[in-house]
């Protein structure tokens, strides 16, 4: 692998960054930087720029309005992105239920579902874990029966992010209780404004409200929402989890707040001399940097293979390990770099006019520790990825 950019990466990487500091609102930025939660207007408005500038689907083909970059440029844009503080652009419609779409649904639902994607006009989420099935998915019970025309849909899904916004959700149902469990399910595309679908917060340890339990009573869905053919929902969620799997490695997320972190660590003291100079943290931040700097090269890797028309199959599961892991020791060093005023927690508010407690870069910090629990457990929590390896990689 050549490690260095052309010059014509490097004057594509000059053209993104150019256009981030023209056109990335200040308001939004300093959200990002501050790491308060966004709602989803904010985050739409980022992608509206995006779309506008030809920018909305990085990682699509240009037939079904994506950029049709090479990996590198994917990378650079993804580096820059998170480098200048831009909102993330929602996974569930780019990352996760578009591929499915443009790679397995009919030319109607091509048609209809990735524009709406790409400009922001529709969001979505992902229904597919439940109450006892998470990571064992192929257990799920929410039932899809055909009655005419329309599915009659029943269940409950949970630690459903973003329902709250969600417009659409690409559902995984059972369809046939009698076969094998993953023979049994298929993947439906449901509408958030359907008679029947209730959707009821979860406030996490981290005081935000970011994922919901949504329930289903008997919800009409038409049978033209069913992705490809019924029963074979389980081959197009393993497909979606691979590009899912990849997105969460946040190299560039990471890198940020790698940075950050190294700030935080050069204006905390010791004994009167920066923290960045102690022996022992300089030890643990050089580790998590050269494991996030491998991280970055096998991710690379990865979207060489997806580019070259490789799919995407169970090794990348060791994204998801790695990546969760190195974000959350880095907000773990970033906790323990505040010190004691990391101990008072409050989470950052629009509206908020009381200064915040101890130093301002520590704001956000604590939150980012909390909710970061979560990174080893979202996706596939890791011991089950270490499962996927042992038996899909290592023949164990």
């Amino acid at each position: 692998m050549d490690l260095r950019f052309s010059e014509a990466e490097i004057a594509f990487r000059d053209e993104v960054r150019n256009f981030i500091n023209d056109n990335l609102p200040a308001d939004i930025r300093a959200k990002v930087r501050r790491q308060v939660h966004l709602e989803r207007p904010e985050i739409d408005a980022w992608q509206k720029i995006l779309f506008r500038r030809g920018w909305g689907a990085p990682g699509w083909p240009v037939e079904h309005g994506g950029t049709g970059w090479s990996v590198v440029q994917r990378h650079i844009f993804e580096e820059e992105t998170a480098a200048l503080d831009c909102p993330p652009q929602s996974p569930f419609g780019l990352s996760m239920v578009g591929p499915v779409i443009y790679t397995f649904g009919s030319e109607a639902q091509k048609g209809h579902y990735l524009p709406r994607i790409v400009s922001a006009e529709d969001w979505w989420c992902q229904g597919y874990s439940e109450p006892g099935s998470g990571s064992d998915l192929a257990s799920l019970r929410t039932r899809a029966v055909v009655d005419g025309e329309d599915y009659i849909v029943n269940g409950h899904k949970i630690w459903t992010t973003q329902a709250q916004f969600a417009d659409w959700m690409f559902c995984l149902v059972r369809t046939d209780f009698e076969v094998k469990q993953q023979e049994g399910i298929s993947f439906l595309l449901i509408d958030m404004k359907s008679p029947g679908i209730e959707v009821r917060p979860i406030i996490t340890i981290d005081e935000g409200h970011s994922v919901n339990e949504v329930f289903l009573d008997n919800v009409r869905v038409p049978r033209g929402n069913l992705i490809g053919r019924e029963g074979k929902g389980w081959t197009y969620a393993k497909f979606l989890l691979g590009n899912e799997r990849t997105g969460i490695a946040q190299v560039g997320g990471s890198k940020r707040r790698l940075r950050r972190l190294k700030e935080i660590a050069r204006a905390e003291h010791v004994d009167g001399r920066p923290l960045i100079d102690e022996p022992s943290f300089r030890e643990r931040l050089a580790q998590v940097e050269i494991e996030l700097m491998a991280l970055e090269y096998t991710n690379l890797r990865f979207l060489a293979d997806a580019a070259s028309g490789r799919p995407l199959g169970p090794e990348t599961s060791v994204l998801k390990i790695r990546g969760s892991e190195i974000g959350q020791r880095i907000s773990e060093l970033a906790v323990e770099a505040l010190g004691h005023y990391a101990l008072p927690y409050e989470l950052p508010r629009e509206g908020m006019n009381e200064p915040p407690v101890g130093p301002e870069h520590g704001e956000g910090l604590v939150g980012t520790y909390l909710y970061g629990r979560a990174y080893t457990i979202y996706g596939g929590s890791n011991e089950i990825q270490r499962n996927i390896i042992a038996k899909m990689v290592l023949g164990l």
